[in-house]
């Protein structure tokens, strides 16, 4: 839960900064859409109802700067995803909070299933539970095993 709560956020603020960096350069580069008399370089209107900038100039030039399907192609879209991804790096962010709080660090299958007589009945979390182990013991330091290669030979007489 940690990396779905971290990766959402740094990738929506890699988003809106080319979100951002695409806006400003169709403003810069003319894609205002204009009346006659009026300079492309005029900018936002407060109140305008059309669009301040081009959205397939911005697929385009959104597609050039990362790749052509990585860019939406719909104003409401873009808006909609850059406003819902972070929402969902939140969820994930109090999801992990509150799992942390009640000390429930993953999933547990230390207790293995058991039949009348005592016997231990193999399953699935059996091998979970053994791989889990594994993964664990190989990441240990491995200090307190002296390799059996060098405690076969004799050590070297160091003085003369």
């Amino acid at each position: 839960m940690h990396l779905l709560d971290k990766r959402p956020t740094r990738a929506l603020l890699a988003a809106l900064l080319i979100h951002d960096n695409s806006t400003l350069y169709l403003l810069t580069q003319g894609n205002h859409r204009t009346i006659t008399n009026e300079s492309a370089n005029e900018g936002y209107r407060f109140g305008q109802e059309e669009e301040t900038y081009n959205i397939v100039a911005a697929h385009g030039y959104f597609g050039r700067l990362i790749f052509q399907y990585a860019s939406f192609n719909n104003s409401r879209s873009l808006h909609f995803f850059l406003a819902a991804w972070p929402v969902v790096g939140i969820w994930f962010t109090a999801l992990g909070i509150s799992t942390m709080a009640f000390n429930l660090n993953g999933f547990n299958f230390n207790q293995s299933v058991v039949d009348s007589q005592g016997r231990v009945i193999n399953t699935w979390a059996d091998i979970i539970n053994r791989a889990n182990l594994g993964m664990e013991v190989m990441h240990e330091r491995n200090a307190h095993n002296f390799p059996l290669d060098l405690a076969s030979v004799e050590a070297p007489s160091t003085n003369g």
